[in-house]
């Protein structure tokens, strides 16, 4: 029997293997609610059904389960837990453990007691930070041994460095280990944004400067003052009212979360990553940042007490309170954090739509499953529109995709047979009617979804004529109106609103465009024949063939109008021609 208390249970496969590590409030409830109740997911029934054995750890608050559960997931990666997706090692900036420490960049983590800032999302920005310090600190390169003994026994000579000015010679014994390290100090400071406190130091080393008459030494410290207020300059600055806090930010879609994580210190940004997240099990936004959170506070060393996210989450953190903000520089913080992890979802859709089109039109199947409340994936989708100018030449037009892409050789477009004038709603009745008790006749496999272009009434025309066969049990069938981009669902009153960055809806409204587009098109060639038969074939005794042979020839009407008669009769022979000009000349 499982106890009332927080903690952290495990699931097992029956060859020990662990599928799952999860965290609770209480352990009993928590774990009895996977067998307990329907479950919505289909990827949680498939866990479920795979569960052999169960552990389980208690601990005294909800706070050490929830750390528990994070180191547990890291260590031992469950298959259905969510991962950060690192698809690259960060660089880091080392501080390096030995006599008169180096400071360099990494990829590479090494436990040997050495300091690591980081990670940063690229080489520039950790560029400028190893630059700025180079300009102002002359620190050492060299992998040279600097312990006492060695020094002491005369084993090293200066280098070329020291003869440029960039290092102080530590070597030889030309510079104290006391002095060194509080470069290192300033360094540390510069790295973890606290560059006031930095700035404030070298002032007062340039006022001793000044005190003991070393006038070119307190100006070789003002030039390293502005080096480092230039740097500060170009940082982002938030806000000074802004002064210790963490940003954290989560962008969906169906199979990967992105997360922007930003370190504000004194009223600037001093650290931002983007990563992503594998979901497992259709995960909750405070499921996400619950994972994410701890490792990137670890991550930075970050010490803010305040998190500020775009909604509420349903953890605890020791120490740290949680902050939604709904105005001010705190929300233009949400904004900015939410437009980071934006751009890298972008990014990397626009990477796997090149890479990998099959899971990028996957993706996208399942994310209109989702928005449109399929059962299935919308492998196949149509779209109808209609056009018509003040009821004349009324004509639809249907659009077919398939796997999200236009599928050209399945367009079809109607001529309007049983309507007259210009009814709207009754077209769009004939024309889904006809599409699909032909497509029934013949056999052929109907789509997951059709989208009719139009708001409450067309969607009601459609629905008249699925009824009619019988389909409304068997094919799902939205309505878009242009005018705000809402969607209608049978039975609903009132539309949806979704997202209109969303790819699903981008998919749609493609899908209404080409409609509208190619029935234009229809609409248009029918027109434009109406218009040349009727002024041509109103001539008694000048046929289709004639008319054929005249427009091959002369390519409009106007040309055959103004053609002689010696033209036309080459053409069509005299009596013809005479009929022609007849006409054109009482």
């Amino acid at each position: 029997m499982l106890p009332n208390k927080p903690g952290v249970y495990q699931y097992y496969d029956a060859n020990g293997t662990i599928l799952y590590v999860g965290k609770a409030k209480d352990l009993k409830k928590r774990v009895a609610s996977y067998f307990n109740k329907n479950l919505d997911s289909g990827k949680t029934r498939i866990l479920v059904r795979q569960i052999d054995d169960i552990k389980y750890i208690v601990v005294d608050t909800e706070l050490d389960a929830l750390l528990l559960e994070n180191n547990l997931i890291k260590k031992y990666q469950p298959k259905y837990n969510i991962q950060l997706k690192d698809d690259k090692t960060y660089p880091w900036i080392c501080i390096k453990k030995e006599p008169f420490p180096r400071v360099f960049t990494t990829r590479r983590l090494v436990k040997d007691g050495s300091k690591y800032y980081g990670p940063y999302p690229g080489v520039k920005v950790i560029n400028t930070l190893i630059s700025l310090i180079r300009d102002v600190y002359p620190l050492r390169t060299c992998h040279l041994d600097l312990s006492e003994k060695k020094i002491a026994e005369g084993k090293h000579k200066v280098c070329l460095e020291y003869h440029l000015g960039n290092c102080k010679a530590p070597c030889v014994g030309k510079e104290t280990e006391a002095q060194y390290d509080l470069y290192i100090q300033n360094i540390e400071h510069i790295l973890k944004g606290n560059l006031g406190e930095v700035i404030q130091s070298l002032k007062r080393m340039m006022a001793q400067f000044a005190t003991d008459l070393q006038f070119e030494d307190a100006q070789l410290i003002k030039s390293k003052i502005e080096t480092i207020e230039k740097y500060k300059a170009k940082s982002t600055v938030v806000s000074p009212t802004i002064h210790q806090v963490d940003v954290i930010t989560v962008v969906q879609d169906v199979k990967s979360a992105f997360v922007n994580y930003l370190v504000i210190n004194n009223g600037s940004i001093i650290h931002g990553l983007t990563v992503e997240v594998n979901k497992k099990l259709n995960e909750s936004t405070s499921d996400i940042i619950a994972f994410v959170l701890p490792t990137m506070r670890e991550r930075y060393d970050s010490m803010s007490k305040e998190v500020i996210l775009e909604e509420a989450v349903d953890f605890e953190l020791a120490d740290v309170s949680f902050f939604v903000p709904q105005r001010g520089d705190k929300k233009a913080l949400i904004e900015l954090s939410a437009r980071n992890a934006r751009f890298f979802q972008l990014e990397k859709n626009k990477q796997e739509k090149i890479t990998h089109p099959e899971r990028h039109a996957y993706r996208i199947l399942e994310r209109i499953k989702i928005d449109f409340r399929l059962p299935d994936s919308p492998i196949h989708i149509e779209c109808f529109d209609n056009s018509n100018i003040q009821g004349e030449h009324a004509v639809s037009a249907c659009v077919v995709f398939k796997n999200g892409k236009p599928s050209k050789n399945d367009y079809r477009h109607f001529n309007i047979k049983t309507v007259e004038g210009p009814d709207d709603f009754a077209s769009m009745e004939e024309v889904v009617y006809r599409r699909y008790k032909r497509m029934m006749d013949e056999g052929q496999s109907l789509p997951q979804l059709i989208v009719i272009d139009g708001g409450k009434g067309q969607l009601s025309a459609s629905l008249k004529a699925l009824g009619k066969l019988d389909l409304l049990r068997k094919v799902a069938i939205v309505g878009i109106a242009k005018r705000l981009e809402e969607i209608f669902f049978p039975g609903d009153s009132l539309p949806i609103y979704i997202d209109k960055r969303s790819e699903s809806l981008k998919v749609i409204q493609h899908m209404r465009n080409e409609a509208h587009r190619f029935g234009i098109t229809h609409h248009r060639n029918k027109r434009s024949k109406a218009a040349l038969t009727s002024e041509l074939t109103d001539i008694v005794g000048i046929g289709t063939k004639t008319h054929e042979d005249l427009m091959l020839k002369f390519k409009t009407v106007k040309a055959v109008k103004n053609a002689s008669f010696d033209e036309l009769a080459e053409e069509i022979g005299l009596a013809k021609a005479q009929l022609v000009r007849g006409h054109f000349d009482p």
